[in-house]
C-alpha cells in the first residue's frame, strides 16, 4: 500500500471501495463517538452503504472534486481525513476528519490534515482551505487552531443532524498564512 508516515507508528493512506470491510469495522468500533457531530457514521450502516460511501469519494477523486484517506495506527484503520469539497478552479477546498475513540489525543488528525493542506497548497495551488465544525466539537476546533486557522464565523442552524439543526463554525487558512505557519 502507498502510505505516508505520520510518526508514532501511524500512517496516512488511500481509502478505497475495496476496503469497505475494514472501513465498516472501524466505523462500528466508533459509531456513536464518530456520529456525535457528523453524519459519516450514518452513511455506513452496512457493507453495501460503506462501499457506496467510499465509491462516492472514488468518483469525487476521479472528477478532482474530493478525496478520502485513512489513518492507520499499527496497521489498523482508526480514522481519516478528507477533502469533502475540492475546487481547483477557484482555489478553495475543505478539509475534514474523524477518529474512533482509541485514537483520540495522539495528534493524528493534526498531522494528517497538515499533510493534506501541504499537498493542496504546494502541489495543487489551493489558496484557501476551510475547516467546518460543530461549535460543540472542541477537539476539532483545537485541531483548526493548531493548524493556524482563523475562525471566520458561524453558519447558524445550517446543518441538520440527528433530528435537530446545528450551527457550523467556519475556520480557514490562506496559502500565505499556511506557509508562514509551517515555518514556525
Amino acid at each position: 500500500m502507498f502510505a505516508i508516515s505520520l510518526g508514532d507508528r501511524a500512517e496516512l493512506g488511500l481509502l478505497e471501495p475495496w476496503q469497505a470491510d475494514e472501513y465498516l469495522a472501524h466505523i462500528d468500533r466508533g459509531r456513536e463517538f464518530i456520529g456525535q457531530y457528523i453524519g459519516l457514521a450514518a452513511a455506513a450502516g452496512d457493507l453495501a452503504s460503506a462501499c457506496a460511501f467510499l465509491q462516492s469519494y472514488a468518483d469525487k477523486q476521479a472528477a478532482d472534486g474530493g478525496r478520502i484517506f485513512g489513518i492507520r495506527l499499527d496497521g489498523t484503520l482508526v480514522g481519516g481525513v478528507l477533502f469533502p469539497r475540492f475546487d481547483a478552479a477557484t482555489g478553495c477546498c475543505e478539509v475534514g476528519c474523524w477518529l474512533e475513540p482509541a485514537a483520540v489525543g495522539r495528534g493524528l488528525v493534526t498531522r494528517a490534515a497538515g499533510v493534506l493542506i501541504d499537498w493542496a497548497v504546494d502541489e495543487r495551488g489551493m489558496h484557501r482551505v476551510e475547516w467546518h465544525v460543530d461549535p460543540g466539537n472542541t477537539g476539532s476546533i483545537n485541531v483548526a487552531k493548531r493548524l493556524g486557522m482563523v475562525r471566520e464565523g458561524v453558519l447558524r442552524q445550517n446543518h441538520p443532524h440527528r433530528g435537530s439543526r446545528h450551527d457550523t463554525e467556519v475556520w480557514s487558512v490562506l496559502a500565505p498564512e499556511w506557509k508562514a505557519h509551517r515555518e514556525h
